[in-house]
């Protein structure tokens, strides 16, 4: 296992080495920079995904689409960054803004301490207290400047205080919007690395030769349309139970379709695929995440039983997968699960439904043994490649 790790890091450098990524990417992006360069190149892969037609073309839209999401990530990046800066200019000024507060509140309670000691008299009050006319004139004076004064500093902290939560708020929206930027990044950091991988496996795959590039995209298509055949003209065997035994693993199909013994396990709703892995109870199962390198993966999150016994191997999941690149048909999707037991070569229906069986040819150099159950309202599981 160490070697064949070794041999598959060494190609990958080698790889790099002579072939470097971001080195073919069309001129029409060429001259332009920031926004308009991402959306040049934007158009750019979206018409480049309709064009796939060789290898030749398939390394120039995975080149488009690192390129394009090295651009997304260093735009990202500069968001980051001056969304940082904000936050930054906005903490200094809610500091001060507090600062400000405290300083005007303590200043209102002492106003108000000594307006309460010094109680407001009446007008006859005042004229008693005073000597004359004009002492009684800047005495009444002095109070409506004190009032209005007051007042003033109420408005001053009340306005203060609003200013401040303004702020605060604000910056709790710039918080969310950073969390969600280097959320972003993360998830733009994990597409380059894919893509940089997936381009040095269809090489390591297709040995970087177009016609064997064209062999592994027809084998792919080939199974699509035995399936969709089958659908068609499958002959029915009848009513079968959880548990029951259906098939036997086989590698029928080989070499049109098929690359080597495993059950592809598939399952349609209303003819349109969906994970099968929402269908199976939940196990924990050595998954092959790469050509040299497995990992232990809880899988399922349904009722039905699994098709094989333990112990099972996943060679392939539901979804985006290393493979995948060949399935053009559904869009780089993997359709099902495929799956091995070194335990038994039995394949068992894993809920109850009518069994259906169908023999389809694969290219023309050999045919592919097909079984599925309908297990109705237009739910049907699919197993292929059997004996």
């Amino acid at each position: 296992m160490v070697k064949k790790i070794t041999s598959f890091l060494l190609f990958f450098i080698i790889f790099f080495l002579f072939f470097p990524l971001m080195n073919i990417f069309s001129a029409e992006c060429d001259g332009k920079t920031g926004s308009e360069k991402i959306s040049c190149l934007e158009q750019l892969v979206k018409t480049g995904e309709q064009k796939v037609n060789s290898l030749e073309s398939e390394k120039q839209l995975l080149d488009s689409k690192a390129h394009l999401t090295e651009l997304q990530i260093k735009e990202t990046e500069i968001k980051i960054d001056d969304t940082q800066k904000e936050m930054d200019v906005l903490g200094t000024r809610i500091k001060g803004l507090d600062q400000s507060l405290d300083y005007l509140s303590k200043q209102l309670i002492k106003r108000i301490v000594i307006g309460y000691k010094k109680k407001p008299l009446s007008l006859f009050a005042l004229l008693l207290n005073n000597k004359n006319a004009y002492d009684f004139l800047n005495q009444v004076k002095y109070l409506k400047t004190a009032q209005t004064n007051n007042q003033k500093l109420i408005y001053t902290v009340q306005e203060t205080k609003t200013n401040a939560e303004e702020q605060k708020k604000h910056r709790e929206e710039k918080k969310i919007e950073l969390d969600q930027l280097e959320k972003q990044l993360f998830t733009q950091k994990n597409q380059l690395d894919y893509l940089i991988t997936q381009k040095a496996i269809i090489l390591k795959d297709t040995q970087n030769d177009n016609a064997r590039y064209k062999q592994l995209l027809q084998q792919a298509l080939f199974e699509y349309q035995a399936v969709q055949q089958a659908i068609a003209t499958g002959s029915k065997i009848g009513p079968v139970k959880k548990g029951d035994p259906i098939a036997l693993i086989g590698n029928s199909g080989y070499p049109g379709c098929s690359t080597g013994a495993h059950l592809h396990f598939e399952v349609q709703q209303d003819k349109s695929w969906v994970n099968a892995e929402n269908y199976l109870t939940t196990k924990t199962v050595p998954v092959s995440v790469s050509d040299t390198s497995t990992e232990n993966i809880s899988i399922g999150s349904g009722s039905w039983d699994w098709p094989l016994s333990d112990p099972i191997n996943v060679t392939q999941r539901y979804g985006t997968t290393h493979w995948s690149w060949r399935y053009k048909y559904s869009g780089g999707i993997h359709t099902g699960i495929d799956m091995v037991s070194n335990g038994s070569a039995v394949i068992r229906a894993p809920a109850d439904g009518t069994l259906y069986s169908s023999s389809q040819s694969c290219g023309g150099s050999s045919n592919i043994n097909i079984k599925y159950i309908d297990h109705g309202n237009g739910l049907v599981s699919y197993y292929l490649h059997v004996q």
